[in-house]
């Protein structure tokens, strides 16, 4: 499986604090985090709910949440290793609140083409609200200014890179694509924003670090050493782009707040 981009280049607390801007005067509940991370999982089990469940697609992301948020679980709490392609995970349980944190692009890591049924899988899952948080797809679409145009060719040899040791880039969708597909599934969307993106010196590190990670793992040693030579040429000119503007200004990320009939439990 491949690592998680790293995509928060505003500061990650804008988006939570905007969620807990609309869940204002609204108990929180049983808490879903339905693709937890460190960054989630450290706000979310900040939060007074009456339960905390958090569900990672992999062991070694699990590790690493337990790590950071570990001494925050309460009886009550639990982490989950599970695919939302099973459909037996979490049978039968409801929460107030879903938390759906950058799930949508890291599904096909997991589950390939498995993004146009996620929302209506978690929907028996919701009894009140569903946040989703995205990512509008940068390595796509037209590059207008320099900001753009390195961004778009650092996600693609990274998403080069992880194709060629075997391993399955992430898919984001955009946040337009994110609405049709909840109302589809029975949501109501209440609120959509999106945040714009400054990317900075440390994201250009990480996403050519993880591609220069994979450079072992493919057999063409001369294609390797090229992409190698690639990556580094890249590193340059965008930390050279970021220091002269102030950050690479290209996409958004975006947050989508829905609601539901509450479920009647038994």
């Amino acid at each position: 499986m491949s690592a998680p981009p790293a995509r928060r280049s505003a500061p990650l607390s804008a988006l939570f604090r905007h969620i807990e801007r609309l869940h204002a005067g609204a108990g929180w509940g049983d808490f879903l985090d339905a693709g937890t991370g460190v960054n989630s999982a450290l706000w979310s089990t900040a939060l007074p709910t009456a339960r905390w469940v958090g569900v990672t697609g992999a062991e070694s992301h699990g590790r690493q949440v337990m790590d950071r948020a570990g001494a925050r679980l309460r009886t009550q709490d639990r982490l989950v290793v599970g695919n939302w392609a099973d459909p037996l995970l979490l049978k039968g349980e409801v929460f107030d609140t879903v938390l759906a944190d950058y799930l949508l692009g890291a599904v096909e890591g997991f589950s390939p083409y498995f993004q146009p049924r996620l929302f209506q899988r978690l929907r028996s899952h919701v009894g009140r609200r569903l946040y989703v948080v995205g990512l509008d797809p940068y390595i796509v679409g037209d590059a207008p200014d320099a900001a753009a145009r390195i961004v778009r060719e650092i996600g693609r040899i990274r998403d080069a890179c992880l194709l060629l040791a075997d391993e399955t880039p992430y898919r984001e969708y955009p946040a337009e694509w994110a609405i049709d597909a909840l109302q589809g599934a029975g949501f109501t969307v209440t609120h959509a924003r999106r945040f714009p993106n400054r990317y900075r010196e440390k994201w250009v590190h990480g996403q050519l670090d993880m591609a220069l990670r994979r450079l072992p793992k493919i057999a063409d040693r001369d294609l390797a050493a090229g992409l190698r030579t690639r990556i580094e040429a890249l590193r340059a000119r965008g930390v050279a782009l970021c220091r002269a503007e102030d950050g690479l200004r290209h996409g958004a990320d975006y947050v989508v707040a829905c609601t539901v009939e509450p479920t009647v439990r038994g």
